[in-house]
């Protein structure tokens, strides 16, 4: 059972007001509603799981849960199964549901990282961020290298405003996984974030101009024109998937977060520019400098 490549998202979710038109188009809001299907004594439950775990992928819950379900209960101690039970739960929004089952698949197997992940997501989605940081941290430590770890800390540590070590984490799994597009989507949105909107943006455009980039890359890039000013930019890249009413709010947030930023700017300038008294009276005290 693989789980899905859900996290990016990742640190997206910090600006969900961005993305409100492809959320309202997405799964999040839909209820799946499981139909059981009497479990045959021909039926390859293998078989069952690549059709269900194609169906989850292809969005198609529905069919996703009832399949799992008829694994279920022809083989109640499918790991496999459950997790993708749990999976269906976190893509239709069921939380709740999805942590319980999640949390039952790792009793039954604590050496499956799946359902770990699994929990750490759901950490995240319920914005529970140290518990995800927490999480992801071990399972870090059972697989460094996982790439999706890497994208979670880094996004829970970015909600928690903690950028430069989000930063840290990003470019540190990129040293190993240098083609891990997740990775580069959320450092580069990071970047904007925390007030470095240039290097940003020319970390997104090493990701958006690719054939097959995720279209995460073309809206965290539009943010990151928005951000710098540059309007028509951030709106023509916004258009390719958006509709004109969103295109028009997203444009309209861009501009709130660019003065919020500025503002956050002026606040540190002027904090600057009172430390160096401090500085002054301190060496004062201090006493003359023998060293040089």
């Amino acid at each position: 059972m693989k789980i899905a490549h859900a996290n990016t998202l990742a640190f997206a979710i910090a600006l969900p007001v961005l993305l409100v038109a492809l959320a309202a188009g997405g799964c999040a809001n839909n209820a799946y509603n499981v139909k059981p299907v009497a479990a045959s004594p021909r039926s390859d439950p293998q078989a069952d799981l690549k059709v269900a775990d194609s169906a989850l992928s292809g969005g198609n819950t529905d069919l996703a849960a009832t399949l799992y379900e008829k694994i279920l209960a022809a083989h109640p101690d499918s790991v496999d199964a459950q997790l993708g039970l749990a999976d269906v739960a976190y893509q239709t929004g069921d939380l709740n549901r999805a942590q319980v089952l999640y949390a039952q698949a790792a009793a039954r197997a604590p050496a499956q990282l799946g359902a770990q992940l699994g929990l750490a997501r759901v950490a995240l989605r319920q914005r529970r961020l140290d518990d995800a940081a927490a999480l992801y941290r071990t399972l870090l430590v059972a697989q460094p290298n996982n790439v999706l770890a890497s994208e979670g800390l880094g996004t829970a540590l970015d909600l928690q405003g903690r950028h430069d070590e989000a930063q840290a984490v990003y470019r540190e799994a990129l040293r190993v996984h240098p083609d891990a597009q997740g990775l580069r989507v959320d450092l580069g949105l990071s970047l904007i974030v925390d007030g470095h909107a240039r290097e940003g943006v020319n970390v997104l455009l090493d990701v958006a101009n690719l054939s097959d980039a995720p279209w995460q890359a073309r809206q965290n890039l539009a943010f990151g024109y928005g951000v710098l000013g540059n309007a028509d930019s951030a709106k023509k890249i916004l258009q390719l998937d958006l509709p004109p009413s969103a295109v028009d709010d997203n444009l309209r947030v861009y501009q709130a977060v660019r003065a919020g930023l500025a503002a956050r700017r002026g606040s540190a300038a002027a904090a600057v520019v009172k430390a160096p008294g401090i500085a002054e009276s301190n060496s004062a005290q201090a006493g003359p400098d023998t060293t040089k």
